[in-house]
């Protein structure tokens, strides 16, 4: 399994679509085997085609803090869950989950910067 995190200074960015870059964690048996960076694309989260790269890169949930409807909807569309309303260090965030710990917040932002 890979789960993949937006990421600043090893803490969950609370914006999705402008985050720093993606850590992308490699889960075999529970335990963290490996760590990628995928640098963030320019522009808004939802119409960067971040969605398909994830999904290219085999990653099958998103923890993320702030994240609007139209990011949200589109990375399900690519078959990545997302469990929104994270934060934290990444590391830590990632054992939580793997714990049964996380659960998505439900809400998404109240403001989207990219009109849509």
């Amino acid at each position: 399994m890979k789960i993949a995190v937006p990421t600043r200074d090893n803490m969950v960015d609370n914006h999705f679509g402008h985050c720093d870059h993606y850590t992308i964690f490699t889960i075999n048996d529970g335990v963290v085997k490996m760590k990628e960076i995928l640098p963030s694309p320019q522009g808004c989260g939802c119409k960067s085609g971040i969605a398909l790269v994830l999904r290219q890169k085999g990653v099958q949930v998103m923890l993320a803090g702030s994240m609007g409807d139209g990011a949200k909807n589109v990375l399900e569309s690519n078959d990545i869950k997302v469990v929104r309303g994270q934060s934290g260090n990444i590391d830590e965030l990632v054992k939580a989950y793997l714990a049964g710990d996380i659960k998505d917040s439900g809400e998404g932002c109240s403001h989207h910067e990219c009109n849509g």
